[in-house]
């Protein structure tokens, strides 16, 4: 909506201002953060009138019992934040409508699975197998988008190597199935590291600025053309998208870091990391995400060991599963694992954007 008073110079030459990606994300940033911090309390005492509070496992760390009547689904805040601020601060071209609706669709599906677990007191919520059929679907209509109309024509199905000179892969219609785990696997990592107050939002905070750097980079023909990277006409818009989403992020860890007022919830978890996911594939720059959201990664993993192993040998490998809750029960504190975890992310979306040199 801003974007368009660039259209007015003639009238006030300041206007102009507006053109700029970086200003109008810097005001997005702004935006979704204040949006955030004015509805979130409103929020808080809302939910907790209704008593839409967190379901706490039995088998899970006894510190965690306290927070047995903390509010959730905190991502309702999120996710209103983040879709105004880009109505009014990014200019909507294919990419940035794509995100809204990615992040409308996840943001839909997470919370449907908290409505059934926290109001309608259904344990499972929405079941897993659902939750996959569900993010898969959406992930096949955006395969099909691109098949159709590729972010760049020449690297359609070429998947970009980080750290190599100008290495793409050809992979042809197999590219797809890339764009299919990026998008599920984002999704579902950044929903199984919401177990500890601030811990996946801090992460997505990080990982947020990344890619927002280098989505300005995917679509900036000149310094891209320099880097040797894909350019992408249009991606520099997706720099708006994030900063919305830092902003908004930060706006709700304001009231999710320890000790948290309310949670997310899978109506933000799952939203989150698809957005995150989107981005990624838009930019050609899948594969780092696996860098930057190492720790998103290592936390699905973590899981799908522990599960595997315990199926197999009826041992565990980690005292509990995700890794936050391993360190948890071998008693450090969560507050000293979140931060720790963020250093760790902060060190990966540095070594994530040295991909740009190291080359």
């Amino acid at each position: 909506m801003i974007y368009f008073l660039s259209y007015l110079t003639d009238i006030f030459f300041p206007f102009n201002i507006f053109r700029y990606i970086t200003f109008r994300a810097f005001l997005g940033f702004i935006f979704s953060f204040i949006i955030c911090i004015i509805i979130m309390p409103k929020f808080i005492k809302y939910v907790k009138s209704k008593q839409f509070v967190q379901t706490i496992r039995e088998d899970g760390p006894k510190t965690h019992l306290s927070k047995q009547y903390t509010p959730t689904m905190g991502g309702v805040v999120i996710l209103i934040s983040l879709i105004i601020s880009i109505f009014l601060t990014a200019r909507l071209n294919r990419f940035v409508i794509w995100c809204i609706l990615a992040t409308s669709y996840l943001g839909i599906l997470g919370f449907a699975d908290d409505y059934l677990k926290i109001i309608k007191k259904h344990p499972r919520g929405v079941p897993a197998k659902y939750k996959l059929l569900f993010q898969t679907i959406f992930a096949l209509l955006l395969c099909i988008y691109l098949y159709i109309y590729p972010v760049n024509y020449q690297y359609a199905t070429h998947l970009h190597i980080p750290y190599f000179k100008e290495t793409f892969i050809n992979l042809g219609i197999l590219y797809f199935l890339i764009i299919i785990l990026t998008f599920v696997g984002a999704s579902n990592g950044i929903n199984l590291t919401d177990g500890l107050d601030g811990l996946a939002i801090g992460n997505i905070i990080f990982v947020g600025i990344t890619y927002a750097i280098l989505s300005y980079v995917a679509g900036n023909y000149k310094i891209a053309s320099y880097l040797k990277l894909i350019y992408v006409a249009g991606s520099g818009e997706l720099t708006i998208v994030l900063a919305c989403l830092v902003g908004a992020g930060l706006g709700f860890l304001w009231y999710n870091s320890y000790p948290a007022s309310i949670f997310m919830g899978d109506t933000g978890s799952l939203f989150l990391g698809g957005l995150i996911g989107t981005i990624a594939i838009f930019i050609k720059q899948e594969l780092l995400l696996i860098i930057a959201g190492g720790v998103f990664v290592v936390e699905a993993l973590s899981v799908i060991l522990q599960v595997a192993y315990y199926k197999k040998t009826k041992k565990r490998i980690f005292l509990m599963a995700p890794l936050h809750h391993h360190y948890e029960v071998k008693g450090y504190h969560e507050a000293k694992i979140t931060v720790r975890f963020w250093i760790i992310s902060i060190l990966l979306s540095i070594i994530a954007l040295s991909s740009l040199k190291i080359r």
